[in-house]
């Protein structure tokens, strides 16, 4: 790829943008700091009607969104400075098409995809509307894949393995360290997708992008990672930088980072 251009991309689970919006440092006084060539965020909570009232003004970038049809709930969007050529938000999976779960932004050199996988919920409700989403999601980048390079990142709602979260042996089983979701996660890996952060920092611990609200556990670093970003393996030697940016405060997650050369 001659000319290549070096991106910064970003991904959130905000956990409710309104509320992000409220806090200090405000959303956009994050946003504008971090700089991002594309900036995605998970959970905005917003129907379109409400996303208007918000006048969120990002100078410079396009908006892209998609809306959960129940209120209150999921949602994804993607600032980009890049005008998308196209637009997917829906990926043909009846568990979850309706739910707000996907920004898929095609740019001129790869494929940007957002996305908040669904959470199995407690004792395993909704794990097999969550591996009938996962299935499907893989499917779909692979299909984009076969054409752009791909990269994509969000809400995985999975730590894939023990060094992906604090206290790995008394979650065992449960919602997001289940032995069928990080197997599920491991065959998106295994067809042909990399994590980045794991692939520039294999043995590095403590490294988490999400904390419960409850019991200190920010303060104590009793956390997960499961907000990922992972690129197509064609254009895995051209990331540059992978982070976890730890010391922004605003959600339950923080945010995640990728530079990559494209």
């Amino acid at each position: 790829m001659p000319n290549d251009q070096e991106l910064r991309l970003v991904s959130w689970n905000v956990n409710g943008l309104r509320a992000v919006l409220k806090k200090d440092p405000n959303f956009e006084e994050i946003f504008h700091a971090l700089d991002a060539d594309v900036f995605a965020i998970q959970e905005t909570k917003l129907q379109d009607d409400q996303r208007a009232q918000l006048g969120l003004e990002l100078p410079g970038y396009h908006q892209t969104w998609n809306y959960a049809e129940r209120k209150g709930y999921s949602g994804t969007a993607v600032f980009s400075r890049e005008e998308p050529q196209t637009v997917v938000r829906h990926i043909g999976c009846d568990v979850a098409d309706d739910e707000g779960r996907v920004c898929a932004l095609e740019f001129d050199r790869y494929w940007f995809v957002n996305v908040y996988t669904p959470n199995a919920q407690n004792e395993l409700k909704r794990i097999d509307a969550r591996l009938a989403w996962d299935e499907r999601y893989r499917e779909f980048l692979c299909e984009l894949a076969a054409y752009k390079p791909v990269v994509t990142c969000g809400d995985f709602n999975v730590a894939h393995n023990e060094i992906d979260l604090k206290n790995p042996g008394p979650n065992r089983g449960n919602a997001g360290f289940s032995d069928e979701e990080r197997k599920s996660f491991g065959k998106l890996l295994d067809a042909g997708f990399v994590d980045t952060f794991r692939a520039r920092h294999p043995n590095v611990t403590g490294a988490y992008s999400w904390w419960s609200y409850r019991f200190r556990a920010r303060a104590n670093n009793a956390g997960w990672r499961i907000d990922y970003f992972l690129v197509s393996e064609d254009i895995a030697e051209r990331v540059t930088g992978a982070s976890i940016l730890n010391e922004v405060f605003g959600s339950d997650h923080c945010p995640v980072e990728l530079c990559i050369s494209l």
